[in-house]
């Protein structure tokens, strides 16, 4: 069936919104960096590389690996349920909000526990009371990194202890955070500058701070997870929203986490601003009906929004590929194609398209 191309190279407006993942495609600026880190910002609406510096390295990650944990246990269990702290999973080594023994806490301030203080034992304890042991909620850990596209990257424990086969690369990790980013008990958690939750052992409530300075430090900031080992260095998953603009940034093996990040994304809010390219109330375009004198219109489900460069925005092409025309019955809704939006022959980002009315006749 022949396709129908459409290209338009224009400046657009700017604007705000969120849209589907697409990888590529990344421009490189000059940041000074050490040949042993990693590093990376990534847009969390679209998942392009705004700068990377080692990100496909496989590295040690530390306690960054709780936010795979934690997105794992948001999407298999229920937020309420009680659990009951067992001799198994006390006393773990490396940072802690020493839970005892029979001790009973709901799964939610078990994730406080773990992202804002970073609680191996929580960890531990969540992880078992979500798969029934550490293995099989590694095995779950692995397998949703794989569903996110997080390839490189492998877990052997749920908290980020240091184990020869336990690594990633900053981009699987800002992939699996911006997956995390869109789900809204990750972000209200990740957010939490304080919280009090329950000691049920005790007459008095748990308070946590936070350990992510960024929170209280920088503009924007929205999250999300800090890591220290001897081996893995200091590690910093952060997130920052300006102007509906929202990046991650990664830093592995980096001592002054905070305030290579905070460059990072300083940077990255001076060089890109979001566009908003096509707008989803908004008739994308129409294509002929079959036998019929009808024609069909088109639509994307989201506004397509993308971080450019001013020199980026002014050379864009949006090209649509879909059929030159339809067949009998349409059903509104019916996924047909796709909008493809170039800088310079790069594939920056990729949008389905869908039909916007339903001809049966």
């Amino acid at each position: 069936m022949i396709k129908k191309i459409l290209i338009f190279t224009f400046a657009f407006i700017v604007s705000c919104g969120t849209i589907s993942a697409y990888k590529k495609n990344s421009t490189k600026i000059a940041y000074a960096s050490t040949p042993n880190q990693a590093e990376i910002v990534m847009d969390v609406g679209t998942n392009r590389v705004l700068f990377e510096n080692n990100s496909h390295k496989k590295m040690y990650m530390a306690s960054t690996t709780k936010i795979v944990s934690a997105i794992v246990v948001i999407e298999h269990c229920n937020m309420s349920d009680i659990v009951t702290v067992s001799k198994q999973t006390i006393g773990v080594e490396g940072s802690s909000i020493y839970l005892e023994e029979g001790e009973k806490l709901t799964v939610k301030e078990l994730l406080y526990g773990l992202m804002l203080r970073s609680g191996n034992d929580c960890a531990e304890t969540l992880a078992v009371y979500c798969s029934g042991s550490i293995d099989k909620f590694c095995t779950l850990m692995n397998e949703t990194a794989k569903k996110i596209g997080a390839n490189n990257s492998n877990f052997v424990n749920p908290h980020g202890l240091h184990d020869d086969n336990h690594y990633t690369t900053a981009y699987d990790l800002a992939l699996i955070s911006s997956y995390a980013m869109k789900n809204p008990i990750f972000r209200e958690i990740v957010g939490t500058k304080s919280v009090d939750i329950s000691f049920s052992t005790r007459n008095y409530k748990r308070h946590l701070v936070n350990k992510n300075k960024i929170l209280s430090q920088l503009d924007g900031a929205t999250g999300i997870k800090t890591g220290y080992t001897k081996r893995a260095g200091r590690c910093l998953v952060s997130s920052c929203m300006r102007d509906g603009m929202e990046v991650i940034c990664v830093v592995l093996n980096c001592a002054p986490m905070f305030e290579r990040s905070t460059t990072l994304i300083e940077n990255a809010f001076n060089q890109y601003k979001p566009y908003k390219l096509i707008e989803s109330d908004h008739i994308y375009d129409f294509i002929e009906v079959e036998n019929s004198k009808e024609k069909c219109g088109l639509c994307v489900n989201r506004d397509v929004v993308i971080p450019l460069t001013e020199d980026e925005r002014k050379q864009i092409k949006i090209v649509g590929d879909y059929p030159k025309t339809i067949k009998k019955p349409i059903k509104k809704g019916g996924e047909i194609g796709s909008v493809k939006i170039y800088y310079q022959n790069n594939l920056l980002f990729e949008e389905k398209i869908y039909t916007i009315l339903d001809v049966n006749k």
